[in-house]
């Protein structure tokens, strides 16, 4: 099988209204369905991140029941000219980062969280993984 890309990645979320904002209003990701109660899904560019309230999903018959808690994350990439201005960026908007990782390839990445705890990353699109 040759897989292109991931397409949707999920977080879970309790508190969706406030998730929602923060992803579309922080993150400036644009909105493509938002349920109350139930789930937002926002387009980071050609992917699908999917943010569903665990207590709605795990009930769920089709598509089958899903959840998760505690701290996931997500890695979001940006062009490697961008990369200092999207850390300049979050910090502009009162978001603490909370590590920054330098790689084998000596590119670096850094973590902050959303308004649910989950960890996001940022990363350059050229440099931390082998092609």
């Amino acid at each position: 099988m040759n897989f292109k890309q991931i397409k949707e990645t999920c977080l879970y979320v309790v508190n969706l209204e406030r998730a929602k904002h923060f992803y579309q209003s922080v993150l400036q990701l644009p909105l493509i369905a938002y349920v109350p109660g139930k789930h937002a899904f926002f387009k980071a560019g050609t992917s699908v991140l999917l943010l569903f309230n665990p207590a709605d999903s795990k009930l769920k018959s089709s598509p089958p029941p899903h959840y998760g808690v505690g701290k996931q994350h997500v890695a979001f990439e940006v062009s490697e000219q961008d990369y200092e201005h999207a850390k300049a960026w979050i910090t502009s908007k009162g978001i603490a980062i909370t590590d920054k990782v330098v790689w084998q390839s000596g590119k670096e990445s850094f973590y902050f969280e959303d308004s649910e705890g989950n960890v996001l990353e940022i990363v350059p699109d050229k440099g931390i993984w082998p092609a």
